[in-house]
């Protein structure tokens, strides 16, 4: 089956699309970039350089532009779908939906509407798991944005790996976070992997920070061998 993934270049959509390619022909990458920093339905820090990640797995990527408006976002979606059924022939969408409720059914809906099958390979996995999966299979993983209390600005770019992991478990025991941030606490883009036939390397970004709400934003990255 031929499929598209909605790609944001964050941990979750980057696994997904790896989990999808096990099994079925991936034939592109679909981005929807939103004006919205905040948008309702779509990630935002660093979508302009998931361009990047696609190169380096070297799938095709369809990009699409929002307002980032709640009642507009939808049609977005559905017309990036649409044109990637044109374009690129897919069959069905793959989603790095965990445990989000409102974006899982928004996208079934549409797929329903658009003959699509839709794909949720993450859907209900054990979140430390998850990470720790990630960490194992060699995924390099930097933390992009936080956005509740109590992170603070030492979580700004830190790579996920085995001691951050601990972290999260027991800042999710405390405070009951989502560890993976699928509550919108955290957002993350992935540097490198197994699907990967090179590598992101940063040369340079800026680190914002206030009131539990801080961005990593990279401003220049290259492709590098690896």
């Amino acid at each position: 089956m031929l499929l598209g993934v909605l790609f944001s270049g964050g941990k979750d959509s980057v696994y997904a699309c790896r989990r999808a390619m096990e099994t079925d022909t991936v034939s592109c990458l679909i981005t929807v970039v939103s004006e919205n920093p905040d948008s309702y339905m779509f990630h935002t820090p660093n979508v302009g350089w998931a361009e990047l990640i696609a190169e380096a797995v070297g799938i095709p990527q369809l990009t699409w532009p929002t307002l980032g408006e709640e009642g507009s976002e939808l049609a977005d979606l559905s017309d990036a779908m649409a044109a990637a059924i044109d374009r690129y022939g897919i069959e069905g969408v793959v989603t790095g939906a965990i445990e989000s409720v409102y974006q899982a059914a928004r996208v079934q809906r549409i797929c329903r509407d658009l003959d699509l099958w839709c794909y949720n390979p993450l859907w209900q996995i054990d979140q430390l798991e998850y990470l720790r999966l990630l960490v194992s299979e060699g995924f390099e993983v930097i933390i992009t944005g936080v956005f509740a209390y109590p992170f603070d600005g030492s979580w700004i770019g830190a790579r996920i790996d085995g001691p951050l992991i601990e972290k999260l478990e027991a800042l999710r025991d405390r405070y009951a976070i989502n560890p993976s941030g699928e509550g919108g606490e955290i957002e993350t883009f992935v540097l490198d992997g197994p699907i990967f036939r090179k590598r992101i390397e940063i040369l340079r970004a800026e680190k914002t920070y206030g009131n539990y709400r801080g961005r990593f934003s990279i401003e220049q990255a290259r492709l590098v061998e690896k």
